[in-house]
């Protein structure tokens, strides 16, 4: 007889302000437990030094997690000139100094070179694996690593307070997979500085902003009312960039048994019309708009790839 899972069946996502000082592990443990949930993970570390957006799905929401870590994502954050560290933020150890404080316009042009999509080494202290090991254990140990570059994207950029000399604070719009420390880093190499981040905010992720994000203090006033489905969003919130389709009640039947459905000529094209290139992936809603399936459209069909039991 399988074990029984503790907690509740709770479907969805919290959209959460990480406060500074806390791990997203820790996050996902205080955000689970206040809905007693059985599950939860979450989408995009966010390290214990940063605040801001930190998405966690709860329950079946959590099978849409892969589509929500290709989102764009926007940050804010101050480069603190002067000193550079091991780990590229104020936690580190000092690893060069240097007078040369740049002036905004000259941080301004710098940041046009890195506009696009640019070749970026991840930091060293990083949740990178690297035969298996997570950089960060191996920069802890001492054991110099080489991390190749790899291209991400930087869509925008816009210096957001350059008034004290000693810093000046930015705001980028990023692709998938992109270090706001490297950046910092190469900037400050650019220019011929030395800086390193020392405050660091994550403004979005995909649909998830701080508009809509709620702290910890205020998700616990939710409990303590018996309220915090109030604080829960639709498991489809990730996937907003997804076409979906709303299937018959003979349609949906098959998919939740994990069996592909024929889709008329019409509906094919309008899916194609609307999917982005090279995409495939279809989500598959009930009439009134729940969640059934993700499935793959292939030569006139959908299959079923992740079934969504939300009873």
């Amino acid at each position: 007889m399988p074990r029984r899972k503790k907690g509740l069946a709770v479907h969805g996502w919290v959209n959460l302000d990480k406060p500074l000082g806390m791990t997203s592990t820790e996050a996902v443990t205080r955000v689970r437990r206040a809905f007693n949930a059985q599950k939860a993970g979450h989408s995009g570390t966010l390290d214990p030094l940063a605040s801001g957006i930190l998405p966690i799905a709860l329950g079946e929401a959590t099978k849409t997690v892969p589509f929500l870590m290709d989102a764009g994502k926007t940050y804010r954050f101050r480069i603190a000139w002067g000193r550079s560290t091991t780990t590229l933020d104020a936690e580190g150890e000092t690893v060069a100094a240097s007078d040369v404080r740049p002036s905004s316009e000259a941080v301004a042009e710098a940041l046009k070179s890195f506009l696009g999509e640019i070749q970026q080494a991840p930091p060293r202290f990083s949740a990178i694996r690297i035969d298996g090991q997570r950089a960060y254990d191996l920069a802890r140990e001492g054991v110099e690593v080489e991390i190749p570059a790899r291209p991400v994207v930087l869509h925008a950029a816009e210096i957001t307070d350059a008034g004290a000399p000693d810093s000046v604070e930015i705001r980028i719009q990023t692709g998938k997979g992109f270090y706001v420390r490297s950046l910092a880093r190469d900037l400050a190499e650019a220019l011929g500085a030395e800086g390193h981040v020392s405050e660091l905010r994550r403004e979005a992720v995909g649909p998830f902003s701080l508009e809509t994000a709620i702290q910890l203090d205020s998700l616990a006033e939710l409990v303590h009312r018996d309220a915090a489905q109030e604080a829960l969003l639709p498991v489809t919130t990730a996937l907003d960039d997804i076409p979906d389709l709303a299937m018959t009640d003979e349609d949906a039947f098959r998919l939740r048994q994990g069996r592909p459905i024929v889709l008329l000529p019409r509906q094919v094209e309008d899916l194609k019309a609307r999917l982005t290139p090279g995409a495939r992936t279809v989500s598959a809603l009930t009439k009134a708009g729940d969640p059934i399936a993700l499935c793959s459209l292939r030569a006139g069909r959908l299959e079923p790839d992740r079934v969504f039991n939300l009873s």
